[in-house]
């Protein structure tokens, strides 16, 4: 089953939202904040901007263990480039930036963002000497407003004309297999809820089926609007405009 959606987007590479600490080293950590959808750049480099194109530098992502492989460079290999072990939710997402190899910027880019990318990177010189350097980066990946799939959650409304008059129109809006219980609404073009006959509720197992009927009049376009609330996030999908 699948739910919806809160926000909209554009494309916007990275912002930068200054350094924190790591609690447990006191390693700088870089924040970089970026849209959902959009490509974002997670930046490392080398101070001494010395080439590292003959160097190994490895990008890996903290939260599981082991941990994520993001991207491997290797003496001129890399993921998808004579390299294999890369994730596969990044695969054909990360890519770094070989011109910039010669003045020790090991940054990469990842496309496509996804909420599941939020957290925190690890980009390691485990070769460097005279001591390993390892660049801490949290990335903060902020949710905009689409159509998402939600384990369990209510499936896109239904809606059908049962009657109808040169002025006016019955209609019914329909959700199934919805859990947990939605909310259901008729709403006019300005997104104001708009009076309804008592839903219809029903349930089976843990899923809920609803129907909403509401008589409106002919002056104005009219959808139907489920809304569930899963943790702090609320999800709502429209159907079609009457």
């Amino acid at each position: 089953m699948e739910l919806l959606p809160l926000l909209f987007l554009r494309f916007c590479f990275l912002t930068l939202t200054g350094l924190t600490f790591a609690a447990d080293s006191g390693t700088p950590v870089t924040r970089v904040t970026v849209k959902e959808d959009d490509g974002v750049i997670l930046p490392c480099s080398l101070s001494t901007n010395e080439n590292i194109e003959s160097m190994l530098f490895d990008w890996k992502k903290e939260g599981t263990v082991p941990q994520k492989n993001v991207f491997l460079y290797d003496d001129g290999k890399y993921y998808n480039n004579g390299l294999s072990g890369q994730d596969e939710e990044f695969k054909d997402r990360v890519s770094h930036f070989p011109e910039e190899l010669k003045h020790g910027n090991a940054s990469i880019r990842i496309k496509k963002t996804r909420l599941e990318d939020n957290g925190t990177y690890l980009c390691k010189f485990p070769k460097l000497k005279p001591e390993i350097r390892t660049f801490h980066i949290e990335l903060v990946v902020e949710p905009v407003l689409k159509v998402r799939n939600v384990p369990g959650a209510a499936p896109e409304p239904s809606v059908t004309n049962l009657n109808e008059s040169s002025d006016w129109a019955l209609l019914k809006c329909d959700v199934k297999g919805a859990y947990p219980e939605p909310t259901v609404e008729w709403w006019n073009s300005n997104n104001q809820t708009i009076p309804s006959e008592e839903p219809q509720v029903s349930k089976e197992g843990e899923h809920f089926y609803v129907t909403l009927k509401t008589t409106v009049k002919k002056t104005d376009y009219y959808r139907c609007v489920a809304t569930q609330k899963e943790s702090t996030i609320r999800y709502i999908r429209k159907s079609m405009c009457i």
